[in-house]
């Protein structure tokens, strides 16, 4: 069974920056159920690559998905970033590019929330998404904290200030620039984080941004459902590869991998003897199956009763695949993304989880 991906015409390209581009995609006709996103959701690329054949990245949507505008990403150079920079000075009109559907949790409950939005340089992607819904779609008001190198690395300037102007009772937008203000501290995100102790807050940009933020946030004590952190990395694996066959490579290396002694380090050591039963909750819906092979994977499991479950990577380097226990427990074989707090909260990884108890209850709202 190959992983469903698609093959998306470019019909858009947009200088936002000297360093950032827009790409508009044009969605194949009878895909449009595929392609159906929430704001602050991402697409999962394949980008031609001559030394690993492709290289996958993900790139938030720009977009919003309720203003009948084209399918949008946008991306910014890193300075060794071959993607970002193939994608920059290859992507015209006219040209292809091979995706896998949107994806992703960094989206929220309610577009009737206030919203607290903390971008940091191209973070802004999906920040922008959701404020773009919010405001077209919901009822609450708006707070953007933009930090940038300087005013020439504003991503969406013009579209904020005119935004901010047309919805001054919903909207505010704060620029900071390090050029003018230097790099914002702990006690500054604190002083101004503290005025929307009720709002849901949403962080996306560079590492060190985002941990400083998310740490304020928790000194402010904004509770974990109102506390949002997007979390992918750059893909190690390939997604768009022959899926039959990453599953066997999977479980190759899981049953060949032993301690110095020779000793067996089977990862499924610890599992149920038998089938489990498996409970899941996915849009609105609840699916119950007894026959969960304690050796395979959630995802793919749940794959093979034709549940389509969200997922990107597949290899436990993007939350897309997310997860909350409600009852039981599971072990995820791989997890480069969830933190020690994620873990606390039940949250694991669907693509990398399997049982360890004979009663699984897990929930994807």
């Amino acid at each position: 069974m190959d992983i469903e991906s698609f093959v998306l015409d470019v019909v858009d390209v947009v200088d936002e920056t000297a360093e950032a581009k827009s790409i508009s995609f044009a969605v194949p006709e009878g895909a449009e159920e595929r392609f159906v996103y929430k704001p602050g959701q991402f697409l999962t690329v394949a980008v031609p690559s001559d030394q690993t054949g492709i290289a996958a990245r993900c790139y938030s949507l720009s977009s919003s998905p309720h203003d009948g505008g084209p399918l949008t990403v946008t991306v910014k150079r890193t300075a060794d970033g071959y993607a970002s920079n193939w994608i920059c000075d290859n992507l015209n009109i006219g040209d292809t590019l091979r995706v896998l559907p949107p994806s992703g949790i960094f989206t929220p409950a309610s577009l009737d929330r206030d919203l607290l939005l903390f971008a940091g340089g191209s973070g802004v992607t999906p920040i922008m998404s959701i404020t773009r819904t919010a405001l077209s779609e919901g009822k609450g008001r708006i707070v953007v904290f933009y930090a940038n190198r300087d005013e020439q690395s504003v991503i969406f300037a013009g579209e904020l200030t005119r935004l901010a102007a047309e919805n001054p009772d919903r909207l505010q937008v704060i620029h900071w620039l390090e050029s003018v203000q230097g790099l914002p501290t702990a006690e500054q995100m604190r002083a101004f984080a503290s005025q929307y102790l009720s709002f849901d807050a949403f962080v996306c940009g560079p590492a060190p941004f985002m941990k400083m933020t998310t740490t304020v946030l928790k000194e402010l004590e904004f509770p974990r459902d109102r506390r949002h952190q997007e979390k992918f990395v750059s893909l190690g694996g390939n997604p768009f590869g022959d899926l039959e066959q990453l599953q066997e490579t999977e479980r190759e290396i899981a049953l060949a991998e032993s301690d110095d002694d020779g000793a067996s380090a089977d990862v499924f050591a610890d599992a149920p003897a038998g089938p489990v039963k498996v409970e899941v909750e996915l849009d609105g819906e609840e699916f119950t199956f007894d026959d969960w092979d304690p050796r395979t994977k959630l995802l793919d499991f749940l794959e093979s009763k034709g549940v389509k479950a969200p997922y990107s990577c597949r290899e436990g380097e993007c939350s897309a695949c997310a997860i909350r226990l409600l009852a039981g427990e599971v072990k995820m074989l791989h997890n480069d993304v969830l933190d020690e707090e994620d873990l606390a909260d039940g949250i694991r990884l669907g693509c990398q989880s399997v049982p360890l108890t004979d009663t699984v209850k897990v929930t994807y709202s």
